[in-house]
């Protein structure tokens, strides 16, 4: 069950269902790859997987600090049809130095989105991946055309990195990890093999720390009401990594904002409940295309 607030519909309870299949468009294995070099202060390459489909309005996607471009597909896949999507993964936890911080990730991703001359993007991001996609609309307003928000720091955010051990047991990621979903069998064995393989190389576990840290300092309280986009929060309702209280803060602050809460979902609603975050983008899409149209 997915409840809407924004400022452009009235407060209401949906259902969101799954698209047809006649409107998925592309196979599963229609996604064109490659490989991004991007550079920070360290001026060290930085090798960014992108993965891309779909035709229309460009829209990037931008993951959190465990994650991985896998974790968009099933929302591209259901949103391909009506958008061209971007997937970018920077490899964050091979991330050293001064290139080790948001504000460079920050960088990079302008650079990425600079490198090609299109229509200003909308950024989708979730977690540290969000946080990016309000530094970006701040710093860059020329970039972007409208956001998408799920679980993003920048205001509120209870972490796990606290308490993150070098080199630390498959157990102890587990529990972790588990804390990000809602239902617990929604996380994939294959993402806790992979960070629990990043975590344990020399230098993972302090690039998390490090990546965390300055995010946490980077509080944008004052700066949210400057966004000037149309916004978009998906929601988990039972997010306690960035709970509810965020998400109702960032609504209050960002003047053309709309709120979708996904019912029974935790931190990844993409993950989770990925029908109904490609429905309400879907809407979101909806709503902008009406906005065009206006003379």
């Amino acid at each position: 069950m997915v409840t809407i607030h924004g400022a452009l519909r009235p407060t209401e309870i949906i259902t969101a269902l799954a698209l047809p299949s006649d409107q998925i468009g592309l196979a599963p294995t229609d996604f064109r790859s490659g490989v991004r070099v991007l550079t920070g202060p360290e001026r060290v390459p930085v090798e960014a997987k992108v993965e891309s489909t779909g035709s229309g309005r460009r829209v990037v996607f931008l993951h959190g600090l465990v994650g991985l471009n896998d974790h968009w597909e099933d929302v591209v896949r259901s949103i391909r049809h009506r958008a061209a999507c971007e997937m970018l993964e920077v490899p964050l936890l091979s991330l050293r130095g001064d290139d080790c911080t948001i504000h460079a990730v920050t960088e990079m991703t302008i650079q990425y989105l600079e490198s090609r001359p299109m229509e200003p993007s909308t950024l989708v991001g979730n977690s540290f991946g969000g946080h990016v996609a309000l530094r970006v609309a701040l710093e860059r307003p020329d970039l972007v055309s409208s956001l998408v928000l799920a679980g993003a720091s920048g205001l509120l955010e209870r972490t796990m990195v606290r308490e993150v051990q070098i080199r630390p047991s498959r157990d102890w990621l587990a529990e972790k990890i588990g804390e990000l979903f809602h239902d617990r069998s929604k996380m994939r064995e294959a993402d806790l093999d992979r960070a629990h393989q990043e975590l344990s190389v020399r230098g993972g576990a302090r690039a998390m720390v490090r990546l965390s840290r300055t995010a946490r300092r980077n509080h944008l309280g004052p700066r949210i009401s400057q966004i000037a986009c149309p916004t978009l929060l998906i929601w988990g309702r039972q997010d306690i990594v960035t709970p509810p209280e965020a998400a109702e803060e960032f609504h209050a602050k960002i003047p053309d904002s709309r709120l979708v809460w996904l019912e029974q979902c935790g931190h990844a609603p993409m993950i989770e409940c990925p029908a109904e975050f490609a429905s309400a983008m879907c809407d979101f899409f909806d709503e902008l295309e009406r906005r065009e149209q206006r003379p």
